[in-house]
Parts: structure tokens; C-alpha cells; sequence
């Protein structure tokens, strides 16, 4: 094991439970990477707020929030009997669900808390909260065990790729790191592993998108990256095919949101023209997708919700003065794009790598849809 990384994940622990569970506890990733603060949230509209406003963020990270967020709410309820516990329970996991359309993890995780209250109806009440709050868990533990797993693969297209002596050029866009699950990441996590079978972080060279307007590789991915000890660059959006260009990076790790059932997969602005770029210069270029984010339900990308946001993150939110002329219009600020899945040389997920074209085929035969 590596030491520094382990004790960088103790620090960043994204979403937890305090000993007495009467809140969730979360780092709130607005303020990276300047300030490292804890925030407490103990009611619905705080838990909803925390996850519209990007507090917590990453289709995991969302999913184990949401999980705690219910068992914290249910163990609080002063209901007399099943039926009224029931009705508060539905009320706020409509109420959160509400928070952010595009992320699939949110609506799986309240789901799945939803048809564990259901399940244990007929349980005294103290002993149905004691069981939602394993059910948290549960999803918590199994991220971590999930991201691992798609890392291990990950890892091993790495090797495949590392010519002695020399770093490793890897790209990534947008967050899907440990700030983005419960521990490892997604896209960062075959870096993560690459350290604990005893990689040095000079081994590699991690560039990250800025991803613009909110900047989260920039100011989260790199933050994770550089403070576990790996070789990172920070570059803007459209300076990526330069890069590629210059045959630097050797390979492309991205998360996602949202898979279709065609593979197409939603991930944060950005993700596609990177992933027509890639293709351009023959960059492999993989996404790291839990299947909690594979939806059966949504047959191609042109199904996927695309979230649009305030204007003034474009304009205004990260300046001391406009960047923009006050009366211009930006309301076109989608939160994410589709990549095609013609695009894309592989999807890993925790049971396995996926390649095209047929993804659907390769789901079934896989198991996850």
C-alpha cells in the first residue's frame, strides 16, 4: 500500500456519517482547492441544496450523499406507524430527486432506498431506520469496491501502454476522481491504482482540462492529483488538440453521468469534442462508468436530459468584475454533452471492459442491462 495516498484519502473524504449519524457530513468541493471545509447537512433542503449548487458532485458521490441524506431524514421522523412513515419518506426522496436530472446514480440511489423502506414494511420502525442506514452503507462500500475494480482494469491498459523510462501521457476532463465517489474515482482511479502497485507519480503525466465554466478539473482534479503525488498539468479546454497533436498523451480516461443503452454516454460539457478530437489522432479514449450509471431505460444519448445552468456561471461567478457585457445573452449553458459511443474505444465498468460497436450487446452479455 502507499502511505501518502492513503492518507490523502483519509483527508478528502468526500461523503460521510458522523459517529451519531445525525447528518451527513461532506466536503464542500465549491471551495476547492483554496479551502479544505466540512459542511453539515441535516435536512432535506439542505441535502438538495448541497447537490444542486455542486457542494457534492460526481454521479457516485451524489448516489452515496442521497443514500445517507434518506437515512438521516428517516431517523428523524416521529411517525406512529408504517404508513405515515412511508408517506414523509416518499415526500423527500421526490423532493431530492428534484436536485439534478442528469445524473442517473441519484435516482438509482433513492431507488434502491425506496425499495428497501418498501421491503420492510412489516418491521418495527427504530428497527427499519437501523436498516436503511445499512442500506447507506452498503452503497457506500460498494462504490468504493466498484471504483477500485474499474481501476484495476484501467491499470492495465496503463501497462500496456508504458514504454520503460519513459511517463505515461494520460488525459482527463472535468472531476471523476475521489471528490466524485466515495474513494478512487472513476477516471482517476487506474492512476490511483497504478500507485499502489507501486508506480511513482512520476511514472505518468496527467493533463486535465480546465472544464470550463466551473472549472472542476482544474480546480479538483488537479488538486486530487497533484496532492497524491502524480505528475499533472493543468490546461485550457481548447488546447487539447494541440496536445494530442503533439502525440504527448497515449491515452484518455473520462467518467460519465449517464450511459445509454446504445453507449452513449453523458459526461460533463466538453467530454464529446474531446472524444472527436481523440478519434481524429487516434487517442484511445475510454469511459470509466459504473453500472449504476448504465440506464436500460434510455435506448440512445438522444434520450439523456441534458441539465442547463445560471448564466452567471459563465459571466460572472468565478471574477472579481464581468467577463462578459452585462446585457449579453449565455443562457446556452448546458451542464453536459453526449459522446457518441462511435466515439469511444471502450467502456470499463466494474464487471468488465466493454468495446463497441454493438455496447448493447456487450451490456447483456455482462449482465448490466
Amino acid at each position: 500500500m502507499n502511505q501518502k495516498l492513503d492518507e490523502f484519502f483519509e483527508k478528502v473524504i468526500t461523503v460521510k456519517l458522523p459517529q451519531d449519524r445525525s447528518y451527513v457530513d461532506i466536503i464542500d468541493q465549491t471551495l476547492l482547492p483554496g479551502t479544505i471545509r466540512r459542511i453539515k447537512l441535516d435536512t432535506r433542503e439542505e441535502i438538495w441544496e448541497a447537490i444542486k449548487k455542486l457542494r457534492v458532485r460526481g454521479a457516485p458521490a451524489i448516489g452515496v450523499c442521497a443514500a445517507y441524506g434518506m437515512a438521516v431524514l428517516a431517523n428523524k421522523y416521529k411517525a406512529a406507524d408504517y404508513d405515515a412513515f412511508y408517506a414523509q419518506f416518499k415526500s423527500d426522496k421526490d423532493y431530492l430527486a428534484t436536485s439534478r436530472p442528469t445524473a442517473v446514480n441519484l435516482f438509482w440511489a433513492l431507488d434502491r432506498m425506496d425499495r428497501t423502506c418498501q421491503a420492510n414494511a412489516f418491521r418495527p420502525l427504530d428497527e427499519l431506520k437501523e436498516i436503511l442506514f445499512t442500506e447507506a452503507q452498503a452503497i457506500r462500500d460498494e462504490d468504493v469496491q466498484i471504483s477500485r475494480n474499474i481501476g484495476e482494469i484501467g491499470f492495465g491498459l496503463l501497462k500496456n501502454l508504458k514504454e520503460d523510462g519513459k511517463e505515461l501521457g494520460i488525459m482527463t476532463h472535468c472531476n471523476a476522481g475521489t471528490l466524485a465517489t466515495a474513494k478512487y474515482g472513476t477516471a482517476t482511479a487506474p492512476m490511483y491504482i497504478a500507485l499502489e502497485h507501486g508506480w511513482e507519480g512520476s511514472d505518468m503525466h496527467v493533463y486535465c482540462d480546465e472544464t470550463r465554466p466551473l472549472l472542476q478539473g482544474a480546480r479538483l482534479t488537479s488538486f486530487e492529483l497533484y496532492n497524491a503525488g502524480i505528475t499533472t498539468s493543468v490546461q485550457c479546454d481548447n488546447m487539447a488538440s494541440l496536445l494530442m497533436k503533439s502525440g504527448r498523451v497515449k491515452i484518455i480516461f473520462v467518467g460519465c453521468d449517464r450511459v445509454a443503452a446504445n453507449g452513449d454516454a453523458a459526461n460533463k460539457i466538453g467530454t464529446s469534442g474531446l472524444a472527436i478530437i481523440a478519434k481524429h489522432y487516434g487517442v484511445p479514449f475510454y469511459v470509466c462508468a459504473p453500472s449504476s450509471t448504465i440506464d436500460p431505460k434510455t435506448p440512445t444519448g438522444d434520450q439523456i436530459p441534458i441539465e442547463m445552468r445560471d448564466p452567471e456561471e459563465i459571466k460572472t461567478m468565478w471574477y472579481k468584475e464581468p467577463m462578459a457585457p452585462e446585457g449579453v445573452d449565455a443562457s446556452f449553458n448546458p451542464a453536459f454533452d453526449v459522446t457518441d459511443h462511435s466515439l469511444i474505444t471502450g467502456i470499463i465498468t466494474e464487471k468488465g471492459l466493454c468495446t463497441g460497436p454493438d455496447y448493447g450487446a456487450e451490456f447483456k452479455k455482462l449482465g448490466l442491462i
